[in-house]
Order: C-alpha cells, then sequence, then structure tokens
C-alpha cells in the first residue's frame, strides 16, 4: 500500500502575483488597434457605395494579411459586416451590402 504524502507545512513562495478575473480586461488590444479602429470610424460614417482605399505603404510595415485579419476581426466584434479586396499597393474595405 502506497503511503500517502502530506502537504509540507512550508510551501514554496509565490513567484507570480495573483489578480481576480473580474479584474482583467477581456478585450483584445494588439499592436494594430489604434490603426484598425480610425479604419472602422471612417467605415462607419462611408457611404454604402464607397470604399476606402488604405495605401499599404502608409500602414507602418504591417503585412497585408495581418492588416485584413485585424481589421475584421474588429469589424466582427463591433457587429460590422464588412468585404476587403486589396491589389500591390491598396487595401480596400467596404461595408457589406
Amino acid at each position: 500500500m502506497p503511503k500517502e504524502q502530506k502537504n509540507s507545512p512550508s510551501s514554496p513562495a509565490l513567484q507570480y502575483r495573483r489578480v481576480a478575473i473580474a479584474d482583467l480586461d477581456r478585450g483584445r488590444r494588439g499592436k494594430h488597434h489604434e490603426l484598425v479602429q480610425g479604419i472602422l470610424e471612417e467605415l462607419k460614417t462611408a457611404s454604402s457605395a464607397s470604399a476606402l482605399e488604405i495605401p499599404l505603404a502608409d500602414v507602418g510595415g504591417i503585412g497585408l494579411a495581418n492588416l485584413r485579419s485585424a481589421v475584421h476581426r474588429a469589424s466582427t466584434s463591433q457587429g460590422l459586416a464588412i468585404e476587403t479586396l486589396a491589389d500591390e499597393k491598396n487595401f480596400y474595405v467596404w461595408k457589406k451590402a
């Protein structure tokens, strides 16, 4: 029969601070947050017949795939249906009809 091991009265010192889960900000705030929020704010005021043209050279070295992903994630979380398109120089985004 195996022996039961009792917890030692002196537990090791904690290395990390503990915080209540309720106090955590559960929102995503990635490194492209300001850029994406600016795009969505402009998009909300744009007419449904127009697209925003975002020059890829002006987005601070963010790759097209990362930009598209970040814009889609943010628009979904705000309940805004969008479509996107890109060419060699620009990224286009518009509200879905």
